[in-house]
């Protein structure tokens, strides 16, 4: 275990700057969040993409940021800064190519020793990921944050700090996808007449009303301008890796369901036996959207967002794990759209909490994150987090990283975040039963 002094020591030689658009968005332009995005606006996405030295061998800050200036072309909002609407104090984001604020940083560790170090999956990375939210000044604050990282190898880190309020991860994922591309030298067809004012993010359907509250968010605050969450308890974060065969294990004990599903019931039901308290009866469930595709520049919170109940007096800490296996996958009752009358109601300037207002699973296996690729290289390995997440905690299912080579493949990584009291008695659970440690 690394302790937070020497973990602190480990990036050094910080510098900042800004990179904005190429070219001048427009006047008056501005961007609105979806009702969706605004119940987002407290989190933060945190990814970091891992590269072996060849992809970036050679080349110095500013040709790094060059390809930057053409994405942000496409992705102006991303550039801009939060205002509030007089009438209401709707936030939205006037499109002022403020830009995004750009980190460099050195570590005095090999790409190789980072990834053998047991907290780089959790605790360390978050050295890696520019630690700033929305707030208090808004009009100071920009929505994405970069942050370049070079190992002492020669390998490099990408992080990421995007806020939750633009998009999901599969739309981080995408927006990086995009880079990727800008860098093998593809040109992104421009976005819209920027003259024009935009509307809403998302165009406001006429739906039956929907009387009953969502379950898959909680009030908290009021957090005015500063868009952080405080949380009742200190919350600790870890990650491991399970293998396919551990994966075969669990199909085979408790049915024929997908990875998320198996993890998501043994994880459900190790923390309902050790939490202090009323059991985590509601959970909430987040998958990727039903939209196929994200057009080029867009982004926005379009995730399946849904609950999931345990009914009755059923305890959850006995239950058959095939059976909570069976609910996470056939029961779960969509929220989308009592989220967005809740928010509504509030003219979109409710503070709310979503991740962590139940305990909360995150199904990522879908984002294409490996889809990145900066001079043909793919990276090694790519995780996300994310920050803001309330007290009943949060579970991330991702893709297994490619560094762990062929035999890994079909494998997950899996992040959890929880209240530092359960996460000694998940982590003796999962390594007495399954094998994880």
């Amino acid at each position: 275990m690394v302790s937070s002094e020497s973990a602190e020591a480990l990036i050094y030689n910080v510098k900042l700057s800004s990179v904005g658009p190429g070219s001048v968005t427009g006047q008056d332009v501005v961007y609105e969040p979806s009702n969706l995005d605004l119940a987002m606006k407290l989190h933060y996405l945190k990814g970091v993409y891992y590269f072996d030295a060849q992809a970036f061998e050679g080349l110095t800050v500013i040709s790094i940021k060059e390809p930057l200036f053409t994405l942000f072309n496409l992705y102006y909002m991303t550039c801009g800064r939060f205002r509030r609407a007089d009438a209401s104090a709707r936030p939205y984001i006037k499109c002022n190519d403020c830009g995004v604020r750009f980190v460099e940083a050195y570590c005095d560790k090999s790409l190789e020793e980072w990834l053998q170090m047991r907290d780089a999956g959790a605790a360390l990375e978050t050295l890696l990921t520019p630690n700033q939210v929305i707030g208090p000044e808004l009009f100071f604050s920009p929505p994405l944050l970069f942050q370049y990282n070079k190992f002492k190898c020669g390998g490099v880190a990408l992080g990421l700090t995007w806020a939750h309020v633009l998009g999901d991860v599969f739309s981080a994922a995408e927006f990086m996808n995009m880079l990727g591309k800008v860098v093998a030298g593809t040109k992104p067809a421009q976005p819209m007449n920027l003259a024009q004012s935009l509307t809403k993010a998302t165009a406001h359907q006429e739906l039956p009303k929907v009387l009953e509250d969502p379950l898959s968010i909680k009030k908290v605050g009021p957090v005015g301008d500063h868009w952080t969450v405080t949380n009742n308890c200190t919350m600790e974060r870890f990650s491991f890796f399970v293998a396919p065969s551990q994966l075969g294990q669990m199909r085979s004990t408790i049915g024929d369901y997908g990875p998320f599903e198996l993890l998501s019931a043994i994880i459900w039901q190790a923390v309902a036996r050790h939490r202090n308290g009323p059991e985590p009866k509601v959970v909430t469930v987040c998958r990727k959207g039903p939209q196929a595709h994200i057009k080029d520049g867009s982004v926005g919170n379009s995730q399946a967002v849904s609950t999931v109940k345990l009914r009755g007096g059923d305890s959850i800490g006995e239950s058959n794990l095939a059976e909570l296996a069976r609910l996470l996958k056939h029961e779960a009752a969509d929220e989308r759209r009592k989220i967005d009358e809740a928010m509504e109601k509030e003219r979109g300037d409710a503070d709310v909490i979503f991740y962590g207002a139940n305990l909360t699973f995150v199904d990522m296996e879908d984002a294409d994150f490996y889809g990145f690729e900066w001079r043909g290289q793919k990276p090694v390995k790519v995780s996300y987090q994310i920050d803001g997440v309330g007290d009943d905690g949060c579970v991330l299912v991702l893709p297994a990283p490619r560094h762990v080579g062929e035999d890994g493949a079909g494998g997950r990584l899996v992040t959890v975040i929880l209240p530092e009291n359960e996460v000694k008695e998940l982590k003796s659970d999962l390594k007495k039963e399954w094998s994880i440690a």
